[in-house]
């Protein structure tokens, strides 16, 4: 814009009424995924939306991390959030690292090669209790889980990432809808009781 060249497509707020659509689209996709969890992110990794599912399983994390914008890598793999309760921490902490690598070499945005050096400076070990069972990891070498202690259980997750196919706005070319599923059977009983409260 200050060298006088008009950006090819604009950028609006979710929340204004020319994205009222799109935002009525989100919020379809993350309620009807209930009663599993699913979020909404910006290309920043911060939290736009999410279901009712997702705050049941924020317990433990500490306040400050929870204060808007709530950053989800931040949230996950600090030790005053998620990472003392994922039990495959360095599994999954890998995952996410390579994820914003990735995003990294595409963008050469400062503000993910911040919170990578972040991320990196954070422990790779998890306090999670070395008794639980993680259930049945054979995943045919396809998904990495997410597996999150809870009430003396481990609740095992795979994820697929949702965006939309013909953004002509950047707000929305750079939204992702993050969409968790029940990777065994255990896990399937263990959020039945656990999101009886929101249904």
């Amino acid at each position: 814009m200050a060298g006088g060249y008009a950006p090819v497509f604009p950028e609006r707020r979710l929340d204004g009424p020319e994205l009222g659509a799109a935002r009525r689209a989100i919020d379809l996709v993350l309620r009807g995924h209930e009663p599993y969890p699913a979020l909404a992110i910006d290309r920043h990794w911060n939290l736009i939306a999410s279901n009712r599912v997702v705050p049941l399983l924020l317990g433990g994390a500490n306040a400050s991390l929870l204060r808007p914008p709530i950053n989800v890598l931040r949230l996950s793999l600090h030790p005053a959030g998620l990472a003392s309760r994922i039990v495959n921490l360095r599994e999954w902490r890998a995952h996410l690292l390579e994820r914003l690598a990735k995003q990294i070499d595409v963008s050469a945005d400062q503000t993910l090669i911040d919170l990578m050096q972040e991320l990196r400076s954070y422990p790779q070990t998890s306090t999670a209790a070395a008794g639980l069972r993680t259930g049945n990891r054979d995943y045919a070498g396809v998904v990495v889980p997410l597996e999150l202690s809870m009430n003396g259980n481990v609740l095992a997750f795979f994820s697929t990432t949702t965006v939309f196919g013909t953004p002509v706005d950047i707000t929305l070319s750079e939204l992702a809808m993050e969409s968790f599923f029940l990777a065994d059977a255990a896990t399937t009983e263990a959020l039945r009781r656990v999101s009886e409260g929101v249904e």
